[in-house]
């Protein structure tokens, strides 16, 4: 009996669009949902009330990451991510596999697994799909996902094949090897790159192993949108109706707007995070770097149409003094700003669906926020 389960509420007529349901051991959220990153077991400069306040239903930590500090043993005697952190909502860990990839010139793949070097301190390393479901296991989260290769873009289509067979006979053995398949879910990783053939092949050899959700991996990569978008109209269609579908490391306004129109319920980035601790901020009007000289003396919100405590209480003038001058408190309040700007815009995207007007919504927003125009800045 798997402890992740997907109700399908409602589909767009608009744009067949899906709003849905996930329930999890910690707690149930309506998709499509934006997933705050919190690499190290944090969201960086957010506490759980924080997180709370602005709505956030589910997080993310990485596996990788919390292998090397403070590594999954302590976790595990703290009693698991949730207690360790203190967050009670549900909790996705990814499998490191990423993060591993990343470090092209420091590792070697087998079929056993990957070795690699440590990038904090060179020691080597060895990840397979094996250790990756022993360390997510102690972690204890809600979601794990399944150890693949995440190739990079653009490859070959023939290194690519071969790469979509790693990835499906590594998601078997993570099956095998899952110890706790009664509190935590595991999804599988649908690969393929840019080559519908090889995208159908993996979300069948996935979809036969019958996993309680799957992901798509392998895009927001380098890729042009277009292409991104091209992948997702070809790979949703083949994934099940009735599983939650995840579309991993996508956080920019119109790719989650995007994303959701075609058929995806579930997204992650640091994206918001990252790009606040620089001063830019996500506005309905589009980009904003608050730490630019004209903001100075600038009295008015970060976002006028936004009702986060951060708009309600602070100037643009004050919080571009705060991170001129690299204090923590400015880099949280463009962290909130940012965060909840994401999560309200899905939540507007949740209601443009039980209305059936996803499209018109979609046209509205990127008209307001400037991705209409040519050259028009995005993330």
């Amino acid at each position: 009996m798997t402890p992740i389960k997907y109700e399908l509420i409602k589909t767009c007529k608009q744009t067949g669009a899906r709003l849905g349901k996930v329930t999890t051991p910690h707690g149930t959220f309506e998709t499509p949902i934006f997933m705050p990153v919190g690499t190290l077991a944090t969201v960086k400069t957010m506490s759980p009330d924080d997180l709370h306040s602005m709505n956030a239903k589910i997080i993310l930590s990485n596996t990788y990451h919390l292998w090397l500090r403070p590594g999954e043993d302590i976790v595990q005697e703290a009693g698991g991510l949730h207690k360790f952190m203190n967050w009670d909502g549900p909790i996705l860990t990814d499998s490191g596999g990423f993060q591993v990839f990343s470090l092209s010139d420091m590792r070697e793949i087998k079929e056993e697994g990957v070795h690699f070097r440590n990038h904090l301190n060179g020691e080597k390393l060895f990840l397979s799909p094996e250790k990756a479901m022993h360390i997510q296991n102690a972690l204890g989260s809600d979601i794990m996902m399944a150890f693949d290769e995440c190739p990079p873009y653009p490859a070959t289509y023939e290194y690519m094949k071969s790469s979509v067979e790693r990835t499906s006979r590594w998601a078997e053995r993570c099956l095998e090897a899952h110890q706790r398949k009664s509190d935590q879910g595991l999804f599988g990783i649908i690969q393929g790159g840019e080559y519908e053939a090889l995208r159908k092949q993996s979300a069948s050899d996935l979809i036969s192993l019958d996993f309680p959700g799957y992901a798509i991996g392998g895009l927001s990569v380098g890729e042009p949108k277009e292409v991104m978008n091209r992948v997702l109209e070809f790979t949703t269609p083949l994934m099940p109706n009735d599983k939650p579908r995840y579309l991993m490391g996508v956080g920019s306004p119109d790719s989650l707007i995007d994303g959701a129109i075609r058929g995806v319920d579930m997204f992650d980035c640091v994206l918001p995070t990252r790009i606040a601790r620089n001063g830019t901020c996500m506005t309905s009007n589009g980009r904003l770097v608050v730490r630019n000289a004209k903001y100075a003396r600038d009295f008015t919100p970060i976002d006028e149409n936004c009702d986060c405590h951060v708009c309600k209480n602070y100037s643009r003038a004050y919080i571009r003094h705060l991170i001129k001058c690299n204090e923590t408190f400015g880099f949280r309040l463009t962290t909130y700003h940012n965060l909840y700007f994401l999560l309200k815009l899905m939540e507007q995207v949740r209601e443009a669906i039980r209305e059936d007007r996803l499209g018109d919504f979609k046209e509205a927003f990127f008209e307001q926020y400037g991705l209409n125009k040519p050259n028009a800045k995005n993330f």
